[in-house]
Formats: structure tokens, C-alpha cells, sequence
């Protein structure tokens, strides 16, 4: 046995030093790492000696890729090719864009920590209405409110948490307290930037993909994602224009389904009216999440679907055997089944695969900070609704405590008429507009494994109180139609005491 190191991440200005030194080098590009493991089914030498070959013949291996992966269609060989880039001077929404593609690493500024400086992104579809101005009055009157709300909220926080505030070393973590929920009045449109590592094969799809979508700062994205990729790779990408597919397939899906609903259901065909105006807005609490984790759809008989799968990668038996042995064995002799797959889970512990063979399929009905949390997941199936300020915003309790809600509430109304401004001319601009406190709906589909790896991050003590809510909601919704499979399932904070009260001291 041998293990190798091929290559790993350098910094491109190093890369670029070494290029100007040495302008005659032409191996400084991951496609001779592709091209190299391309050859390994079809070639007898050893791995590392065909990257030697490959980096000695970099046009050959160039050709070799667009061979391979555009004739023959082996595209996973461009998957070899992985990049870092940084993501400056994008919007939060042309983020949630962005991180939609799942084979891919991010790392987002964060405005849990890090203090707005009042930058915002101007769409050029609000430029081209001629709604400028108004615009940035309406993101200028959200990011005066953000400053007031967060010095109220600042001492708020340290006079709540007086043994933290005793300790010098907790000044950023209580800070951060107030910044996570002076945030929710921040506008959607708000730069940000973000680190991202991802493979040539995802570059391609996402470059596509983005610039068939309808916001202008996506096409943007697509561009100056292909210009800083593409003379590096370009054997490896190469694909970069829409199809119809990418172009039409969303916008004939509306129409279609908008054709349906006035059919099948007449009554809420206009929910939003010739006018666009919004029903009237439900009334609810500060932070109030009753009814807005809906559990839609779970496996049927879960807990004995999972017993048969702990069987079947236990025992030499077929799948159908198993099930049909599940069947049979009584509630008692399930839990302990479940049990002994469990036993010696400890708070890191992923859950057993034998969990994916069953999931549940949530409604949430959540806000835009909740789902930039949600959207990380990126195991579970999730696909969403526009932000619609018919659902209401989520008012975090720290912000009705400090007597903040009035204004709170009527810098979302006002950010709401702008939106109904651009939404008439410009309706897939309108979100830029909305607050991160606006909601969306969002229908996500989870094994009973990725449930538990998020309840533990996020049912945690230590996540933002928004997500934590949501995700002790699915939880506790979850545990109603699986209670065996879901029994472990909490935050890594409630681990050990969940733990002991299953088990009761048992070996």
C-alpha cells in the first residue's frame, strides 16, 4: 500500500508568482490532475507516474479531458479540479442563489458577528424602473433602525446574562447576541461576501444555472464566475450557457400551476390580487412559531422500516426477509433492536445509515434568517416559495422586551409598500427590499439521519434562537410518527441527560 499526496489548496497569488517567474511552465492548472485520473481505468501505469506524464504534455491532457468528459460525457472526471474563490459585494439573496448548489463548501460573513458598515447592494432592475432613490431610502431607514436597535439591545443583553457580563473574555459573544437580532431588520439586499470551494464540474452547472436565473445580479455572478475560472480550466469548463431547460422550465411552472389553482381552487387563485396587494397579514407574538413547522409527510412505519434495514446490514438475510421479520417481532424487541444501534452513540456521533431509509417531509413557514441556517443543510431535498409579506415577520423577543416592537414592526411595513413598488415592475427585484425578518415557505424533505445531525447543531444551546425553535419543532413533530428511530435526536447540550434517561444506567 501507498498513499500519495497529489496536490492540495495554494494560494493563487502564489501561483501567480511562480507563473511570472517561470512564464514558460504550463502545468500550473488542476486539469493534469483530472486528465491523470481520467487515464487510471484505461492505463496500467501507476497513478502518480500518469500525473508526471500529464504534467509533461499539458495540451495533451487538455485534449484527452474535453474527450472524456464532453465526448464521451465522464464528467465526474472535471469533478478532480477544485477551486477557491472569493465571493465579494453580493446581496444576501444573490447568496441564497449561490448556495443552492450543494456539492460545494461556503463560508459566509456573518451578521451574527460582524457590525453592518450600512453596505447594500443597488439591483439594476431598480435602477432601470427608475426606483433608485426610493430604494435607497427605504435600505437607509432600515439600516437606522439596525444601529438604534442594537444599542438597545446591547445592554439589554449584558443585564440579562450578568454572569457572563462579568467576564471580560464573553464581551463578542454577548455582542453577537444583540447583533443576531438587530439583524432582522436589515434588508435582504445587504453585501455580504463569502468564501467558496468547488469543483469544475459544479463551476459549470452553477455558472449555467445562474445565468438563466431572473435577477440581473445573478447573470452578473454567472459572468465574472466564468472570466476568473475559465483560463485556468478550460478543458474542464466549458458548458456555460442556459438552455431552455435552466431558461423556461420555472417561469412555465408558474404559469401552469397558476392556471391549475384558478381551476381547482378559485378562492385562492387571488390571494394577492390584480393589485398585488397582500391579505391582511396574520397577528402573532414576538418569536411565535405555533403552527409554522408543519410536519407534512413521513415514512409509514418508520420505526419498523428502520429495524429491517439494522437487520438486513446485519445478517445475510434479503431486504424482503427482513421486513418480513420486522414485522413480526413485537415493540419491545424493536426498541431493543434500536436500541443496541444506539447504545454507543456518543454528542458527535453521526446516526446509523440504516436512518436515511426513512424521512419526513416538513412545511416551514420561517424567516429569512431562520433560512439562511436552514439552507446549510444541503443533505435534505429544499425548495421554497418567494418571501411573501403576507406571512408576517418574525419578531425576536429580545426586540419586543426592550419596548422596540412598534418601530420594529413599522419599518417592515414600510419596507413592504417598496416592495409592492418594485414588485409591479419588477417582481423578481422586489425581495432585495425585504427585511430578514419577512418569510418564506419552505417545504424540506430529510432522512431521519440528517434530522439528527441537525438537531444537534441546531436544538443546541448554542444556536441562534430562531433556528433552534424551528429545528425542536421538527424534533418533537418527528418523534410523534418514529419515536424509536428518533429517540436520541437533540442538541449536543441535551445529549448526555437524553442519553441517560433512555438508557436509564444501562450497559
Amino acid at each position: 500500500m501507498d498513499v500519495i499526496l497529489a496536490g492540495h489548496n495554494i494560494d493563487y497569488d502564489i501561483i501567480r508568482e511562480i507563473a511570472a517567474e517561470r512564464p514558460e511552465r504550463q502545468d500550473l492548472t488542476p486539469e493534469t490532475v483530472a486528465a491523470a485520473y481520467a487515464r487510471i481505468s484505461r492505463y496500467p501505469r501507476p497513478v502518480n507516474e500518469l500525473r508526471r506524464i500529464a504534467r509533461g504534455e499539458v495540451e495533451k491532457a487538455r485534449a484527452s479531458n474535453r474527450n472524456i468528459v464532453f465526448e464521451m460525457g465522464h464528467s465526474s472526471i472535471a469533478e478532480h479540479a477544485v477551486f477557491n474563490l472569493d465571493v465579494l459585494g453580493v446581496s444576501r439573496l444573490l447568496v441564497e442563489e449561490i448556495e443552492k448548489f450543494r456539492l460545494a463548501s461556503y463560508t459566509e460573513k456573518s451578521q451574527r458577528y460582524v457590525l453592518l458598515q450600512d453596505d447594500f447592494v443597488i439591483p439594476a432592475e431598480i435602477r432601470q424602473a427608475g426606483l433608485e432613490e426610493d430604494f435607497v431610502a427605504a435600505v437607509r431607514m432600515q439600516n437606522r433602525f439596525y444601529h438604534e436597535f442594537y444599542e438597545k439591545l446591547r445592554p439589554h443583553v449584558f443585564a440579562r446574562n450578568p454572569e457572563l457580563a462579568a467576564d471580560p473574555a464573553n464581551k463578542s459573544l454577548l455582542e453577537g447576541w444583540a447583533k443576531e437580532d438587530a439583524r432582522y431588520v436589515l434588508a435582504l439586499a445587504t453585501e455580504t461576501q463569502l468564501g467558496m470551494t468547488v469543483n469544475a464540474r459544479n463551476i459549470e452547472l452553477m455558472i449555467r444555472r445562474l445565468a438563466a436565473c431572473p435577477l440581473a445580479e445573478a447573470n452578473e455572478y454567472s459572468r465574472r464566475l466564468y472570466d476568473a475560472t475559465r483560463d485556468v480550466a478550460p478543458s474542464l469548463v466549458r458548458y456555460t450557457e442556459p438552455t431552455a431547460y435552466d431558461r423556461e422550465t420555472r417561469e412555465a411552472l408558474r404559469a401552469q400551476a397558476a392556471e391549475i389553482v384558478a381551476t381547482m381552487a378559485p378562492e385562492l387563485s387571488g390571494s394577492q390580487g390584480e393589485t398585488g396587494k397582500c391579505p391582511e397579514r396574520p397577528a402573532g407574538s414576538a418569536g411565535e412559531k405555533d403552527g409554522l413547522v408543519r410536519l407534512i409527510e413521513a415514512t409509514s412505519g418508520a420505526d419498523e422500516t428502520v429495524v429491517a434495514a439494522l437487520l438486513h446490514s446485519s445478517s445475510p438475510l434479503p431486504l424482503a426477509r427482513c421486513r418480513e421479520i420486522a414485522a413480526g417481532i413485537d415493540g419491545a424487541g424493536k426498541e431493543a433492536l434500536v436500541k443496541t444501534s444506539l447504545r454507543r452513540m456518543k454528542a458527535y456521533d453521526a446516526a446509523p445509515r440504516e436512518f436515511e431509509h426513512v424521512g419526513l417531509t416538513f412545511e416551514l413557514t420561517i424567516s429569512a434568517t431562520c433560512f439562511a441556517q436552514v439552507k446549510r443543510h444541503r443533505m435534505a431535498t429544499i425548495t421554497v416559495q418567494d418571501y411573501d409579506p403576507a406571512l408576517g415577520v418574525t419578531v425576536p423577543p429580545a426586540v419586543a422586551a426592550v419596548g422596540m416592537e412598534r418601530p420594529f414592526r413599522e419599518v417592515c411595513a414600510r419596507s413592504e409598500e417598496m416592495w409592492e413598488m418594485i414588485r409591479r415592475v419588477s417582481p423578481a427585484a422586489a425581495a432585495y427590499v425585504l427585511t430578514n425578518a419577512h418569510r418564506r415557505r419552505v417545504a424540506m424533505r430529510l432522512s431521519a439521519r440528517e434530522l439528527y445531525h441537525m438537531a444537534r447543531v441546531r436544538a443546541d444551546g448554542h444556536a441562534q434562537w430562531d433556528i433552534r425553535e424551528t429545528a425542536l419543532q421538527m424534533v418533537n413533530e418527528g418523534r410523534k410518527v418514529m419515536p424509536l428511530t428518533l429517540m436520541l435526536a437533540s442538541g449536543k447540550d441535551g445529549f448526555d441527560s437524553l442519553y441517560e434517561r433512555t438508557f436509564a444506567g444501562k450497559d
